[in-house]
């Protein structure tokens, strides 16, 4: 059975809306939801104890806490362990979510271990109960099969949403547990309020079981403290990165942003941990140089101590990669800035990471450069406070489609998603792009300087799309400065094509016939075909990053 067979089959288990409503559904008891989770793993063939065995790192966060993981696993493996890294999303291919030695499995892997599963939980079922577990549920016990069966040292597992009630939590006893930064994300599940996220991020803690936290504000981080108090555990607020620059020297990151620095410290010390709890050799020149508790007495919760970076610890740090994170393509004329933040912190940090990053680099000597917002926002996130974010970025045109590649998702089984409707994502997207025009209108009736816009016939209206006929479903007005100027396409690749306009030589735009374009983009194309440089920001959401990466990078998809 081949492994889009497999990958196909997975989908009907489908996917995050699906899930979410089966978590709203179960979480009075979160007990409920855990119970029915070691069912699956029991039925699967494993015993929650089995899970011991991985020595596992559990981290949970807001925002950074892929990326914190990511810095985790380099370093470890570094010390020439066997890693195992379960993550989510997935970017391009669902495989990149179980990783051995940071490489996503093989399809022939996943195929043995997804089918090896599958069957079991088949033979097992019980006409009483769900037969299959969701999606995420599944690919969680999947992990865990991979894992032990390829005999990984260690395991870095990241939680899916939340932290208590979340599927990962069957966990009893990890080595060590992190929480990256909080902030609000996953409202109608995890609470309204930092301190409703804080709790559940904290139902990661486990007796006895050393965790550690980046600085937080005072009333989460107190949230914590008294998870961490009833579970009971230490946990420690790990230093500032400029406080290990300062017995070594700078550390390099192989991801760019300021926010990474918190991420890269919080995999300091979970490393560290790791290494000492596991009694490694070596780790004896990692010794404390500050003793921590003194530097924070005033604060409720211990500062983690400083100590030297070892060298594989250093270079681990450099050596990091993260897809879809702060990254730069620089593709001829166009360079792409791809950053799948998606709440309102991690936007404030894509921000700042793509006006240093962009706006800081040299000008092209005639001045002609275009700047493009590719954005798209899902689930229950406010895109309009994201997109007010990114207005001081001074976008000449914003881009809004769905996460589909291509109109039709058929022959992209990675890609699909079952819970969504091409008119309901295009529907979101219009509602997006007239959020942003709000938002231009109002900085126009702030800026003397800006001539104000002229009501044009169809501005306002949504117009019924045809997504097979036009790829432009909603248009500003003619007479608009040219900073106003936003386009709705049906897909991401059309999208591209757009903005592109056949200057990326690696991206190779698909025949597409019949395309009625109005005269906006007609003469934003002109302006994409002379300008010396284009320069993109894609973010909103990962589900895009990894569309627009699928199309731009081809190897991402062998």
């Amino acid at each position: 059975v081949s492994f889009q067979d497999a990958i196909r089959m997975l989908n009907t288990l489908q996917t995050n809306a699906n899930y979410l409503e089966q978590v709203k559904r179960e979480r009075g008891d979160p007990q409920v939801q855990l119970e029915a989770m070691k069912g699956f793993l029991e039925r699967s063939g494993l015993k929650v104890e089995d899970l011991d065995q991985l020595n596992i790192i559990h981290v949970t966060g807001t925002k950074g806490k892929g990326s914190t993981c990511a810095f985790t696993e380099r370093i470890l493996r570094n010390y020439g362990l066997k890693t195992g890294f379960y993550s989510s999303p997935h970017l391009v291919q669902v495989r990149e979510r179980i990783r051995i030695n940071g490489q996503p499995i093989s399809k022939e892997l996943f195929s043995k271990y997804f089918w090896q599963v599958y069957n079991r939980l088949e033979e097992t079922k019980d006409p009483g109960h769900t037969s299959m577990p969701a999606y995420f549920r599944f690919l969680t016990i999947m992990a865990f099969h991979v894992f032990l069966q390829e005999k990984v040292d260690l395991a870095v597992v990241e939680v899916g949403i939340g932290g208590a009630y979340d599927c990962t939590n069957i966990i009893r006893k990890p080595i060590v547990c992190g929480v990256s930064s909080l902030g609000i994300d996953h409202t109608s599940i995890l609470g309204d309020t930092i301190e409703k996220i804080a709790w559940q991020k904290g139902g990661i803690f486990k007796p006895g079981v050393p965790a550690f936290t980046v600085l937080q504000p005072e009333r989460p981080l107190e949230v914590l403290r008294e998870r961490a108090k009833q579970s009971p555990c230490p946990l420690y607020l790990c230093p500032d990165l400029d406080a290990f620059e300062e017995v070594a020297k700078a550390l390099q990151l192989g991801l760019a942003g300021e926010h990474q620095r918190s991420n890269a410290t919080l995999a300091l010390q979970l490393s560290r941990a790791w290494l000492q709890q596991q009694g490694y050799q070596g780790t004896e020149e990692l010794k404390d140089l500050q003793p921590g508790a003194e530097l924070l007495r005033k604060r409720s919760v211990p500062l983690a101590p400083v100590f030297r970076p070892s060298g594989s610890m250093v270079q681990g740090l450099q050596d990091t990669e993260w897809l879809g994170r702060t990254q730069v393509l620089q593709h001829g004329a166009v360079t792409w800035y791809i950053d799948g933040a998606h709440t309102t912190s991690s936007v404030q940090a894509c921000v700042r990471w793509f006006r240093q990053a962009a706006l800081n680099k040299e000008k092209p000597v005639d001045g002609s450069e275009v700047r493009v917002l590719l954005f798209n926002a899902t689930g229950d996130r406010d895109a309009a406070a994201l997109l007010k974010l990114l207005l001081p970025c001074q976008f000449d045109y914003a881009v809004f489609c769905p996460n589909f590649t291509e109109v039709s998702a058929v022959g992209n089984a990675d890609q699909q998603n079952f819970n969504v409707t091409l008119e309901n994502v295009l529907t979101r997207c219009l509602e997006n792009q007239k959020q942003w025009n709000g938002l231009m209108e109002e900085k126009v009736g702030q800026d003397p300087w800006l001539s104000h816009p002229m009501q044009v016939e169809g501005v306002g209206r949504l117009l019924k799309p045809d997504p097979l006929r036009s790829p432009l479903l909603f248009v500003p007005t003619a007479e608009r400065p040219l900073n106003s100027n936003s386009l709705v396409f049906p897909c991401i690749s059309h999208a591209l094509q757009w903005i592109t306009q056949g200057r990326d030589p690696h991206f190779q735009a698909p025949a597409t016939k019949g395309l009625h374009l109005h005269p906006v983009a007609g003469s934003g194309a002109v302006l994409l075909q002379e300008a010396a440089a284009i320069r993109v920001l894609v973010t909103g959401s990962l589900h895009l990053v990894g569309g627009v990466l699928k199309l731009l990078d081809q190897s991402l998809s062998q």
